[in-house]
């Protein structure tokens, strides 16, 4: 049983890499192939999020004809498409649904302690965000693609509470 505990772990240390200040995490690799005259031609498909753990997060998904050469695809998309979200002091500033093709994400704020509950997709999503307290519920489809991209969609219409105040002309509790 240690071997396999020791393999997980070094099998997660692969897929969650630091490049400089960013964190990144290969969430699925696909491989897809092509019947040709001499057999199979394989190529590969990665998808990896990306983030500083600091608000700034971004996906990024590269092709390529071997495995390395897609990830760095991806790390290069995905740092062009990061985006500034709002956090709250390790969570969401509140409640909110996000959605892309047949994939819906509720998340919801938690508060100190509660931990990342998610699925692998829209864990690699609020971790590399630098969320370290939420809670999720994914419906629909379970690509991790498109959670990816639901989750994403979702994070950028969060809005600080400073912002709901100034836009309703209240004081929020």
């Amino acid at each position: 049983m240690a071997t396999g505990s020791r393999k997980k772990r070094r099998e997660k240390k692969d897929d969650e890499k630091r490049s400089g200040e960013l964190l990144e995490k290969v969430v699925k690799i696909k491989r897809c192939s092509a019947v040709v005259k001499g057999g199979r031609r394989f190529s590969f498909a990665a998808m990896v999020v990306i983030g500083d753990g600091k608000g700034k997060v971004g996906w990024g998904y590269g092709k390529a004809n071997e495995v390395p050469p897609s990830v760095e695809k991806a790390v290069k998309e995905g740092m062009r498409s990061m985006v500034e979200i709002a956090l709250d002091e390790g969570t969401i500033p509140h409640t909110i649904k996000g959605r892309f093709g047949a994939a819906h994400v509720i998340l919801v704020p938690a508060t100190s302690g509660t931990g990342v509950i998610a699925g692998a997709a829209v864990r690699a999503v609020c971790e590399a965000a630098g969320i370290h307290d939420i809670l999720t519920k994914s419906f629909g489809s379970n690509n991790p693609v498109t959670l990816v991209k639901a989750t994403i969609a979702a994070l950028e219409q969060l809005r600080p509470k400073f912002d709901v105040e100034r836009l309703r002309g209240v004081t929020l509790s």
